[in-house]
Order: C-alpha cells, then structure tokens, then sequence
C-alpha cells in the first residue's frame, strides 16, 4: 500500500509537470490518458498503481483546475513527500467484494493486494442490501499515524430534508471558549488552551500520561538525531521514534475530529438557522510580530501562542461539517460579516472604546448601558444581529437566503 501511494503521488507531480509544459491547446483528456498509460508500460515502479487508480489521479487532477477556474480554490501544485497525505482511490465498487465475517470485522478485496481485514464501524449496503439506488461505489485509502483506514463511497437515495423550523442561533468561534452560542447553551470540550504558567498548550488534547509519554520520547528523538551526520539517512531507531510521535499526535487529532463532529450534529438537529463569521483564517494565523532586524517586532511568543491555538482549533472544518450537515437536516448555515463583532456592545449597539477588557470579560463603557457579560457570548450576539438586520455576507448552505444578481456584492462589503 506504500508503494501504491508513493506511486500516486508521484504520478500527480508528473502529470501536472506535463500539463503545464503543454501549450494550451494540446491539453486535453485524451492526451493526459495516453501519457499516463505510456508511463506505466516503461517505468516499473509506476506500474504497481493499479490502472483505476491511475484514472482516478487524472480525474481529480482535472477536477483541481475545475475548481481553480470556478474560484473554489487555488491552483493544484506539486505534492510533496512529508506534507503530502499517504492515499489511494479505488473508483470501482465492484472491484471491493466486500463481505461480513463478524460482527465487528469484514473483508474487502484491495486491488494488487488481496484480502485484507477492516474493522466495520457502520452498516454498508452489501449482499442482498445492494441495488441500483443503494450500493457501493468505490472507496479511499488513507494512511495515517495509526495506519490504513478504508472509507466507502456509498450512492443512496435519500428523501428531501423538509425545511428545518427551529430557532435560529449565532456562533462565535474562540480559543478559551470554542463556540459560544447567542442563547447561552456554549459547546465547550473541557480542555483549557492555556497551561496554569499562561502559555498555550499544544497537547490539550492527550492526557497526563500521554503528554508525558509524548516529551519522553521527542527527547529521545532529539538525541538520536544529534548522532546523524549532514546529509546522512535517519536509523530505524529514530524513525520507530518518529513514528511512535505520530501515533501520539494522530490520537489527539481523532479527539478533536470526534468531538467537532458531535458537537456540530447536535446544532444541526437542534437550530434552523446558524450564522457564522467570515473569517480569512489564512490571514489570521500569519505572524508578522517578528519584524526585521532594523525594527524587531514586539509580542512574539504570545502571537506564536493565539496562532497555535487557532489552527488547534480548527474552525474551518467546524464551518465546513456544520455546513454540509445543516443542508442534511435542511437548515441553513449564514456567514455574516466579521468586523466590530466582538467589540460592539449587543445591548446597547455602540462601539465604545475599552469595552473589551480581556479575553473573555466584556464591559459596555457606555454610560447609558453598562452591559457586562463573556465576551465570546457578547459576539455571538452580534453575529445573530447582523443576520436579523440583512448584513448577509455569503449563504453558505441549505435553503437560500438572499436572491441577488451573480457577481453583485452585498451591501456589507462595502
């Protein structure tokens, strides 16, 4: 399964090599299907791909720039070995044969590999569960710190979600609080971002023992990486230690993936409509405290800090499972403008300055008001505002909010 993965990666750094050497007017299918075949006649170790799953680096490959052209997302670049995610697509169900040898384990049949045992964590539509409206239609290899998982693509027909009635409530994604609610019913996953000493803790989701574990083995790894020469191979001493650090790592992102993924359910089935920020978390994690060596930023370690929280958070994957699973459940998720909701006072409406004292303690300064509260909660309220008062940035998902003309902006962008 290595090899096949290493294969596929490989075969996407060729076939964009060669698409963007092609003029454009000789970039085409056909012509990407017959250079990908040719590789595989003449390099060996190309071959151990499976025919399939060459075509399915071409279709996703095809796919990237459809995406890059309707700007969904950027231009598909060159995968690199360490960044790059071990996977491999397997696009023909029928080439699986999958079958229930127990209550807790099946079989499937994996091309160039035989079978292989998987653990069965959900009803398939397999044997006489299998039609035309409900089966199989390929499936995913993805290697992780913990190993091979397999994920099934399933065709299923599915009824309409009838339009969700219930209320409609605004989030506010945070670090000490992860997401407050408008209505005061905050989803916290009871792990602090801060160490008691007031740095961020960048294991808050493994345990004592675990994080214990964890530091025992990177100075392990620290010290049998200062015997290796310049330009000289790891030992397989170190490498068994860098993979012990990955299983550690790849557990808390099981957490947290786990915990995201209930949470967001709960608030699909419970509310109509959801209202989000439109956040450029890109941006928001960029360190620019550390200046230059004429004029050397200020706040270094607590910039590093907030930005290590935020991307331990996730909240682009928080936004993306809320929106496919408000649509499920036939909700909405709305994203509303992002600027001033956490300082505006929600009581009273007014941006006064010192309002937001702290991290999490907001007090209205103005004199008429007086508002005190959570900070978090008191954005959240805004966000819900924002949506009441038709300052709707995007409509991300589900039932449609706003009606205007392709490529007019809404009023808030101005």
């Amino acid at each position: 399964m290595d090899g096949q993965a290493h294969a596929a990666r490989t075969m996407w750094n060729c076939l964009h090599d060669w698409w963007t050497m092609l003029p454009k007017d000789k970039r085409s299918l056909a012509a990407a299907d017959a250079a990908i075949r040719q590789a595989r006649r003449e390099i060996d170790w190309l071959a151990v791909l499976p025919a399939q799953a060459g075509q399915a680096v071409l279709k996703t490959y095809v796919q990237a720039w459809k995406n890059c052209w309707e700007w969904r997302a950027d231009e598909p670049n060159f995968k690199a070995r360490l960044r790059t995610v071990m996977s491999v697509d397997i696009p023909q169900g029928r080439d699986l044969q999958i079958k229930r040898v127990h209550r807790r384990w099946g079989m499937v049949n994996i091309p160039k590999v035989g079978r292989v045992r998987f653990r069965w964590t959900k009803d398939l539509p397999v044997g006489k569960l299998a039609n035309r409206e409900n089966r199989i239609t390929g499936a995913r290899l993805v290697k992780d710190g913990l190993g091979w998982h397999i994920a099934f693509r399933v065709q299923t027909l599915e009824s309409k979600p009838e339009p969700h009635t219930g209320p409609e409530i605004g989030i506010d994604a945070g670090v000490n609080l992860p997401l407050a609610l408008s209505d005061g019913n905050h989803q916290d996953h009871g792990r602090p971002a801060r160490l008691p000493d007031g740095t961020a803790d960048r294991d808050k989701w493994l345990n004592p023992d675990e994080k214990a574990k964890l530091l025992r083995l990177e100075q392990r790894a620290a010290h049998r990486k200062s015997f290796r020469k310049p330009k000289e191979r790891s030992s397989n001493r170190l490498n068994r230690t860098y993979d012990q650090i990955k299983q550690l790592r790849a557990k808390a992102t099981r957490r947290v993936v786990d915990w995201q993924h209930q949470t967001t359910t709960h608030l699909a089935r419970t509310y109509g409509t959801v209202v989000v920020e439109q956040l450029n978390i890109t941006n928001m994690v960029k360190s620019s405290a550390k200046g230059t060596i004429e004029e050397p930023g200020t706040n270094v370690a607590q910039k590093s800090g907030l930005n290590r929280s935020i991307s331990q958070e996730a909240w682009g994957r928080t936004v993306t499972m809320l929106t496919y699973k408000t649509g499920r459940y036939g909700g909405t998720l709305v994203k509303v403008p992002a600027p001033g909701t956490s300082l505006r006072c929600s009581a009273c409406g007014f941006l006064t300055p010192g309002s937001r004292e702290g991290q999490a303690t907001f007090v209205c300064k103005n004199p008429d008001c007086g508002w005190c509260g959570n900070a978090d909660w008191n954005a959240a309220r805004n966000i819900l505002h924002l949506y009441r008062i038709g300052l709707v940035a995007i409509p991300a998902a589900g039932r449609a909010v706003v009606r205007r003309t392709r490529g007019v902006k809404p009023a808030a962008a101005r």
